[in-house]
């Protein structure tokens, strides 16, 4: 199976960023969301000097900015949570499009949704130029723990199963008139996602018992298969 789900992230290239080397990308990447993340909010004029080093990063790698887009989908729960903030925020208030919002809440929704907008699109290029392997290896040069990177890599090898086991639980609700987005069906949902979180768990046993009757003894090899 290898890191196949990985590769829906990946955009094949052959261009100077997808050349270089995991461990100084990753690096680059923690960087960069730590200088966005200590920025204060206010500084207005350093978020799109930001986006533009992005975007140059990604036209750079000759990755279409549509597909990075289309993947940012992923943060539009956190983007919702912000919107809401000015509604709860306390504070001198003023009027937006007719409606009553707090200004420090209009601030920091700002500030939340531009810092989560740039993280995400950085991660995703990071994603789009480096292999899942290459990316492990990576971690394993920059002497990350290998309790964790062996996580991840179990986490790429079996996420196209949980996902193909998650497909066939929908396909099998819908066949039974059971519409998963619609809040009536909601609770057969959650139970479909507990059973699947057992059966995963249960394989992760299962998985474990097995490599430990293979001579597992803590660390995976770290050769080219890896």
């Amino acid at each position: 199976m290898g890191a196949a789900h990985g590769h829906r992230l990946h955009h094949h290239g052959h261009s100077a960023v997808h050349r270089a080397p995991a461990h100084l990308k990753i690096l680059a990447l923690v960087g960069f969301v730590l200088l966005v993340v200590a920025t204060p909010r206010e500084w207005y004029v350093a978020f799109p000097a930001y986006l533009a080093v992005v975007v140059g990063v990604v036209l750079t790698a000759r990755v279409p900015l549509l597909w990075i887009v289309r993947r940012m989908v992923v943060e539009v729960p956190f983007l919702v949570f912000a919107a809401l903030v000015p509604f709860v925020a306390h504070g001198p208030r003023t009027e937006v499009l007719g409606l009553s919002v707090s200004e420090p809440g209009l601030v920091a929704a700002w500030g939340l949704a531009v810092k989560a907008t740039l993280g995400v699109m950085a991660s995703l290029t990071l994603a789009a130029t480096t292999e899942p392997v290459d990316v492990l290896r990576g971690l394993r040069r920059l002497h990350v723990p290998s309790l964790m990177v062996e996580i991840m890599s179990f986490m790429l090898r079996y996420l196209d199963v949980v996902t193909a086991d998650l497909g066939r639980m929908l396909t099998a609700m819908r066949s039974r008139g059971c519409d998963p987005r619609s809040p009536r069906h909601w609770p057969a949902l959650a139970r479909s996602l507990g059973a699947l979180f057992i059966r995963s768990y249960e394989r992760g046993e299962r998985v474990h018992l097995a490599m430990l009757s293979r001579g597992y003894t803590g660390s995976l090899p770290t050769g080219a298969d890896q």
